[in-house]
């Protein structure tokens, strides 16, 4: 089989294992028959960074991430990881139901799942590698070429430099206790949810909201985060005090435990609803799809279960009109791993591009260049990040590497 064959092989997520097999078959020199030899995982210091790598008997080496606070990483050095070490890589299905679906862990999320998904995600990058093709060919193909992106930004002032520097035709800012006036008896200190809001606190939101709309200009689209801070009655008063400075979407405005309250809260308002990035797996996000409860979702591919697991995520929400706009949270690996699911789902939104001035992840890998609100995805094989790796090693905890090879 050819190159050119071999890309016209690789159209949908249910025809990589027959891509896979044709190409064996075929004996292309572009997939040897596989196995891992080791799996790594380390923590970025001064982060909630976990860098996952993959390692082959044959020199190919894959690359993905998750963010975890609790230990993910040794998770993959004491646990999955040994526990794959002779498979072949290439199997990504077959690993992640065994590791996953397995009666012991199913459904769980947390640093096991977030394990998981960054082993997952390394696991696309060293197809993409062994195939010679980036990681949207393995999966459906793109629908796309380049991504919407929202640039994460701290406050109006911020988010107008951003607007101006970059051209960005999105940003996205927090709503909730430090970024507005809450007054001085506010605390809530240990406190993730059920915060109830004062009159004056919800007119400070609002008058937050409209700052940022009059910093950033009418053609700049505006998503609010509220972090599943609000309980319900505080979250709905919010979305209809920002309802005038016409928001993107106002974010998590209430845990994501309970799809009936989300719902609640949507029909209560106007403004379109997002959540998600709190929800695990497919099996998490069925109930507020069947429910109708946002109007868009949020996956974290880092920490949902990976790559594949978002695309099939993604797959449901399209049935049921509901765009994709992914949580990204993290280094330029990732990110760029989450261009090449994007560039696949015919509705996605717009992807999170946060972290973006960070010059220490920046040093790491290199990110592409973002213009006019979009950058372009990546054809090189895999996720098509290009590592430093010498400041990767340094900017590891203590005590842990990540060697180019073995």
């Amino acid at each position: 089989m050819d190159r050119r064959n071999l890309l016209k092989s690789a159209v949908g997520v249910g025809d990589y294992t027959a891509l896979l097999g044709d190409a064996r078959a075929a004996g292309t020199s572009r997939v040897p028959n596989l196995k891992i030899a080791a799996v790594k995982a380390a923590p970025i210091s001064k982060s909630q960074k976990r860098l996952v790598r993959v390692y082959s008997d044959q020199g190919l080496m894959g690359t993905g991430e998750t963010d975890d606070t609790t230990g993910a990483e040794d998770i993959v050095n004491k646990d999955i990881g040994p526990r794959i070490v002779g498979r072949d890589p290439l199997d990504i299905e077959g690993i992640y139901f065994d590791l996953w679906a397995n009666v012991d862990v199913r459904g769980l999320g947390g640093p096991y799942l977030n394990a998981v998904s960054g082993l997952e995600m390394a696991l696309w990058d060293l197809a993409g590698k062994a195939f010679g093709l980036p990681i949207y060919r393995l999966m459906s193909g793109r629908v796309r070429d380049k991504i919407a992106i929202l640039f994460d930004v701290k406050d109006p002032k911020h988010a107008a430099e951003v607007v101006k520097s970059t051209g960005a035709r999105a940003v996205k800012v927090p709503i909730g206790p430090g970024q507005a006036d809450f007054g001085a008896t506010l605390d809530i200190a240990g406190k993730p949810a059920g915060l109830r809001l004062t009159a004056r606190q919800i007119d400070a939101i609002g008058a937050y909201a409209a700052a940022m709309r009059e910093a950033i200009g009418p053609g700049v689209e505006m998503a609010l985060d509220c972090h599943s801070l609000f309980d319900t009655e505080s979250a709905i008063q919010v979305a209809k005090v920002v309802e005038p400075s016409r928001p993107m979407w106002l974010g998590e405005p209430t845990i994501s435990d309970n799809p009936d309250v989300m719902r609640h809260i949507r029909e209560a308002t106007r403004v379109s609803i997002a959540c998600g990035e709190r929800v695990y797996t497919r099996y998490g996000f069925r109930p507020f799809l069947e429910k109708q409860a946002v109007h868009i979702i949020e996956p974290d591919m880092s920490k949902t279960g990976g790559l594949l697991e978002t695309r099939k995520i993604a797959q449901m929400a399209e049935t049921y009109v509901v765009d994709v706009a992914p949580h990204g949270v993290g280094t330029p690996l990732a990110q760029m791993a989450f261009a090449q699911v994007c560039s696949t789902i015919p509705n996605f939104m717009i992807l999170e591009w946060a972290a973006y001035f960070n010059d220490r992840y920046n040093q790491m890998m290199k990110r592409p260049e973002a213009k006019d609100g979009y950058v372009e995805v990546s054809d090189a094989p895999g996720i098509g990040a290009e590592l430093n790796h010498d400041a990767i090693q340094e900017a590891l905890l203590p005590g842990y590497t990540l060697p180019e090879h073995l």
